[in-house]
């Protein structure tokens, strides 16, 4: 006999996607490889539009948004976190080093 759902239950957020796949943002910690915070300007498969990565966080999903909210009020543009790594419309690559070096990481300038 299969499950019944309470029809009051929410299965779906605008902000989190699919609650019923939804794991505890404060437990998933993204891998790294210990190595410096890598920011790299990258175009590809974005219609030739820069976007601005930032990578080897190791910060939690929510503590990555936090930092993520952060860097896009400070470039005035909209931006998104991904598998562990934030992307930001534009190239802003200085000031988003000048902001994660002012937070005490070491920070890297990755790719061309």
């Amino acid at each position: 006999m299969a499950k019944r759902r309470d029809s009051s239950q929410v299965v779906w957020s605008t902000t989190d996607g699919d609650l019923r796949k939804a794991r505890d943002p404060r437990r998933v910690v993204h891998a790294t490889d210990g190595g410096p915070v890598r920011v790299r300007r990258e175009v590809a498969g974005r219609r030739g539009k820069a976007a601005t990565t930032v990578s080897n966080l190791a910060m939690t999903d929510e503590q990555l948004r936090e930092l993520a909210g952060r860097l896009k009020k400070r470039c005035g543009v909209g931006g998104s976190v991904k598998d562990g790594v934030i992307e930001l419309q534009g190239d802003h690559r200085d000031v988003v080093v000048a902001v994660l070096e002012g937070e005490g990481h070491r920070v890297v300038l990755a790719g061309g």
